[in-house]
């Protein structure tokens, strides 16, 4: 029997690593992440457990980039969705967009996205991986659309504010709701609250009509 050409293992490994990032999604959205083993993660994975160690060097690596695997599918999902917006009115829907598809996962997948921002509070902290960056070069892209003229300072900016938004959304006991982070969002960047994906309730006090765009977009 020949050898596989190298195409053909290169893209064998590209499916195992994405039903393990699949099952981890899954899994910890189930069970928590305490309640998550890397075995389990294999079993629903049809992989072997050494698999993992081939590709992570453990489970909170594995965590932080199925998470982000989640997130880039997400954006860039709400990115695309028809109708696409063209013309002057495109960047301020494109962040838009993607600010909800943040925000929409905290929403959706509490369990797996609390579990995401304990573990960015651990000692190995934040991990850089392939994954993270597809995910940075959407929402620099969605910035850049919107008029950002120095995108490598409002992106680390942006970043921080959608992670803020979301622990402040699973904080266990005192939650906020949607409505109102995402009307701070929309304020900082100018827009208007029916752009993207406004949630089924309107925040207290009305909705943002904040003149222009902010500072952010004009340098």
């Amino acid at each position: 029997m020949s050898p596989r050409p190298p195409d053909v293992n290169e893209e064998l490994r590209r499916r195992s690593r994405e039903r393990l990032l699949e099952a981890a999604v899954e899994l910890v959205g189930e069970r928590g992440y305490e309640g998550t083993t890397l075995g389990d993660i294999a079993g629903r994975a049809g992989a072997a457990r050494g698999l993992i160690s081939y590709y992570f060097p453990g489970k909170r690596q594995l965590l932080q980039s199925a998470v982000h695997r989640l997130m880039r599918l997400t954006v860039s999902a709400a990115l695309e969705r028809e109708p696409r917006p063209t013309g002057p009115g495109a960047g301020p829907e494109l962040l838009a967009r993607a600010i909800d598809a943040i925000l929409g996962l905290a929403c959706e997948r509490p369990v797996l996205m609390r579990a995401h921002m304990a573990g960015l509070l651990q000692q190995e902290g934040f991990v850089p991986c392939a994954e993270q960056r597809h995910l940075a070069r959407l929402l620099r892209g969605a910035l850049v659309a919107y008029g950002s003229g120095d995108p490598d300072t409002d992106y680390p900016i942006l970043r921080a504010q959608l992670m803020g938004a979301v622990v402040a959304m699973l904080i266990p006991g005192v939650p906020l709701p949607a409505a109102p982070l995402r009307k701070e969002l929309f304020d900082r960047y100018g827009l208007d609250w029916h752009l993207g994906t406004p949630p089924g309730a309107e925040p207290a006090g009305g909705l943002p009509r904040a003149p222009g765009r902010a500072r952010t977009a004009r340098r």
